[in-house]
C-alpha cells in the first residue's frame, strides 16, 4: 500500500508536469483524491522525501523536490563502505564504474570541444600544475577537471551522474584508505587527456584515460596490501 500511495503522488507531479519548487496538495487534499489515511499520505511523502522527489517544509506545506543525486550517492558510498568493511573490494568496483562511464564518452569528445571549454581546461591544468609545486592537487581541481571535460556535451542528467560517482569514490578513499599520490604525475595524466581531445585523436584519448584510471587502481590495490 505504502508504495502504491508513493506512485500514485509520483504520477501526480508527472501527469501536472511539476517543477522543482512548485506545491503539492495538502495531505487532506491528498487523502480525498487517493482515498487514504493522513498517516498513509505522511508515510508516503516522508519516504518520497527521503529520495528528493518531494519536500516537506514544516509549517508550510510539500513541494516537488530538487530529485538531485543526493540519495544515489549516499547509497553508493554506503554500498562502497559496508563492501569494504566485508572485506569486499567495493573501492576498486566503485572505480571501474567510473572508468567504464568516462572511457565510452571520451571518444565522442576527441576534436569537438569549444575552444572557451578547452581554454577553461587549460586554467584547471595549470591550476594542478601549481598545486603540485607546492606538494599536492586539491580533490577540487582535479573535480574541475572532470567537470569541464564533459560539460560541452550538455547532457544534465550526465553531468549529475558522474558528480555523483565521483563524489562517492573520493569521500569513500578519503575515509578508507590512505592513497599515495604523485602530483606530477596527476598533472601529466590531466594534460595528456587535455591535449589528446584537443588533438582530436580518440584512440589517443581513450588511452589517456584509462592510463588515468589504471594508475589510480595501482594506487589502490598498494594502498590495500599494506
Amino acid at each position: 500500500m505504502a508504495a502504491h500511495i508513493q506512485e500514485r503522488i509520483k504520477r501526480l507531479i508527472i501527469d501536472q508536469r511539476l517543477p522543482s519548487g512548485a506545491p503539492l496538495p495538502t495531505e487532506t487534499e491528498l487523502m480525498e483524491l487517493l482515498g487514504v489515511s493522513r498517516n498513509s499520505v505522511r508515510e508516503a511523502l516522508k519516504a518520497l522525501q527521503a529520495m528528493g522527489i518531494v519536500e516537506i517544509r514544516h509549517g508550510f506545506g510539500t513541494y516537488v523536490g530538487p530529485m538531485s543525486m543526493a540519495p544515489m550517492i549516499e547509497g553508493l558510498i554506503f554500498r562502497t563502505v559496508a563492501g569494504h568493511y566485508r572485506g569486499e573490494d567495493s573501492l576498486l568496483e566503485l572505480l571501474e564504474l567510473r572508468e567504464a562511464v568516462e572511457t565510452g564518452l571520451i571518444a565522442r569528445l576527441a576534436g569537438r570541444i569549444p575552444e572557451a571549454d578547452l581554454a577553461e581546461l587549460d586554467a584547471v591544468v595549470r591550476r594542478m600544475e601549481a598545486e603540485a609545486a607546492e606538494g599536492s592537487v586539491r580533490a577540487e581541481t582535479d573535480r574541475a577537471f572532470h567537470a569541464a571535460l564533459y560539460g560541452s556535451l550538455d547532457n544534465t542528467l550526465l553531468s549529475e551522474v558522474l558528480e555523483a560517482f565521483w563524489d562517492a569514490f573520493h569521500r569513500v578513499r578519503t575515509d578508507l584508505v590512505d592513497v599515495p599520490t604523485d602530483p606530477r604525475v596527476t598533472c601529466k595524466q590531466h594534460r595528456e587527456i587535455l591535449e589528446s581531445v584537443r588533438s582530436g585523436d580518440a584512440l589517443r584519448a581513450e588511452e589517456a584515460i584509462r592510463d588515468h584510471f589504471g594508475n589510480i587502481r595501482i594506487r589502490l590495490r598498494s594502498a590495500h596490501r599494506d
